[in-house]
């Protein structure tokens, strides 16, 4: 097939918050973008981001569910021959506590480190063949070992969450190293306290400001970094 005209970002979990802000963002930017979220979820914030003048698609996708990362990667062989963005945003906080189940602590490893990086490995061959590759990880500052032991994470440092996202920064740097001598750049970004359904009401970032690491990640120049931590263009400690 003839390979789509436009850049094409995936991004993960984004019916709704900073997701759907993301791939705003970036179809605003004129890239075609692919909204994946489970169970049709993702349909009428496709049919929304069409409305405002974007090239939008939806797509089901559970993040844990292998037959969904497959069927992925060959809609996105299928439909546009090409894939040069991926931004790994879903993931869950599913423990309030330190008491926390083992098989909570499983679901949370799932959906937050093996979900990315299965869609990593579906899709990364496409993303070799794009001319400028980027993978975003959608981490926190909840994941970096020098702010939770500086003790910055107060009652969100839990188990599951705080282990998984600094699981997911290190899948980060091994990536990047394992693709440095490549045109792909993989970064993990912290969003910030964001007002969405897991940062809460009092947080003091709307999705607008929320999105604009990724996006920023997702749109290097040939220059940029890789295998870095960012908030905006602030470098993280891990």
């Amino acid at each position: 097939m003839e390979k789509h005209s436009q850049a094409v970002a995936l991004i993960t979990g984004a019916n709704k918050g900073l997701g759907l802000e993301i791939a705003r963002q970036l179809g605003q930017r004129g890239l075609t973008v692919v909204l994946g979220a489970r169970q049709a979820k993702a349909e009428a914030p496709a049919a929304e981001l069409r409305s405002q003048g974007i090239d939008a698609h939806a797509v089901t996708l559970d993040v844990t569910n292998t037959a969904d990362i497959t069927a992925v990667a060959d809609f996105l062989e299928t439909q546009f021959g090409r894939l040069d963005i991926l931004v790994n945003n879903a993931g869950v906080q599913l423990d309030r506590g330190f008491d926390v189940s083992p098989d909570t602590l499983r679901q949370t490893y799932e959906a937050n480190v093996i979900g990315p990086y299965a869609i990593t490995q579906a899709v990364l061959p496409l993303l070799r063949q794009a001319p400028a590759g980027r993978i975003v990880n959608q981490s926190s500052i909840l994941g970096s070992l020098t702010a939770i032991s500086q003790g910055q994470g107060g009652s969100w440092a839990t188990p599951g969450y705080t282990s998984s996202k600094a699981a997911l920064n290190m899948l980060t740097v091994v990536l990047a190293q394992h693709l440095a001598d490549t045109n792909i750049k993989v970064n993990a970004a912290h969003p910030g306290w964001v007002k969405t359904d897991l940062g809460g009401a009092d947080a003091p970032l709307d999705v607008t400001e929320g999105a604009q690491t990724a996006v920023r990640l997702a749109l290097l120049p040939a220059d940029g970094p890789t295998g870095g931590y960012f908030h905006g263009a602030e470098h993280l400690p891990w």
